[in-house]
């Protein structure tokens, strides 16, 4: 593709704070972006492919159609920066710190004694978070699931997964399903058994609750950024590639005429993904 004289500005939100990138390169992920240029290092480099989890961010972004934001968990390795126009990034700095507070979801998994090294804690950390901003009440299913893209080569996955059901209103806990007994206690009318094993990795009523009116906002320009009629195509140059973001379905048909083997970037999985 021939490159374009001028670059638009690249306009995202970081943690709250407004970026302005006069100058992106489309070939520049997230991560480098984060690590190197504004120097956020919470979120980790592993395998730089989008296997292990250890670069999950959380990204959200306003849909003007159903008046809706989404929040959803990406690995940021693999996001172009360039595609980031309008959104809003939150990492594990911008969710809570020990100079603050920490957040809930960083709370139980150190208290659950899960973690080790912690080189994947902030992408474990991120991904959960990501679910419970649009599920605040999930199943234990859903944060099982949650964690299939973290991958943990210290910890062992039991602390983490039972750290992170105590979000869950559910448990596989018989007496928290409401009969009032739990597995672990001695039956009626036993005789008293005295067990040197201690079978909890921590007491759940020493977690502070899970307040969702205490999380970021969205910032109220990006919602006016997407409500905006007036949407127009956006060019970013660099020194190798030119990224182009259709405003509309027919900028995208002009385009796909005008370049036919130019490859459409959707998720980024993979080269033309």
């Amino acid at each position: 593709m021939s490159r374009a004289k001028e670059s638009d500005e690249l306009v995202f939100f970081v943690n709250g704070k407004k970026v302005i990138e006069r100058n992106a390169d489309p070939e520049v992920n997230l991560l480098f972006y984060l690590r190197k240029v504004i120097r956020l290092t919470g979120t980790k480099y592993g395998c730089g492919g989008g296997g292990c989890g250890a670069c999950t961010v959380m990204v959200s972004r306003y849909d003007p159609v159903f008046k809706k934001i989404s929040h959803f968990s990406v690995a940021a390795c693999l996001v172009p920066i360039c595609s980031l126009h309008g959104a809003a990034v939150t990492t594990a700095e911008g969710i809570g710190s020990t100079k603050t507070r920490i957040h809930p979801v960083q709370e139980r998994i150190a208290k659950g004694h899960g973690t080790q090294c912690g080189f994947c804690t902030p992408g474990m950390v991120m991904s959960i978070y990501a679910l419970l901003r649009d599920h605040p009440e999930p199943s234990t299913e859903q944060l099982m699931e949650t964690l299939g893209g973290n991958l943990c080569r210290c910890t062992g996955y039991r602390p983490i997964v039972e750290s992170m059901k105590s979000l869950s209103p559910s448990s596989s806990c018989c007496r928290m399903n409401g009969n009032g007994k739990c597995c672990l206690d001695e039956e009626e009318n036993e005789p008293a058994k005295k067990t040197s094993i201690y079978t909890k990795l921590y007491e759940k009523e020493e977690f502070q609750p899970l307040d969702p009116t205490q999380e970021l906002i969205f910032p109220p320009e990006l919602m006016r950024m997407a409500e905006d009629p007036q949407k127009r195509a956006l060019t970013f140059c660099g020194e190798r590639t030119t990224w182009i973001a259709p405003g509309t379905l027919k900028d995208l048909l002009d385009l796909k005429m005008k370049y036919p083997s130019a490859p459409l970037m959707m998720g980024n999985t993979s080269l033309g993904g």
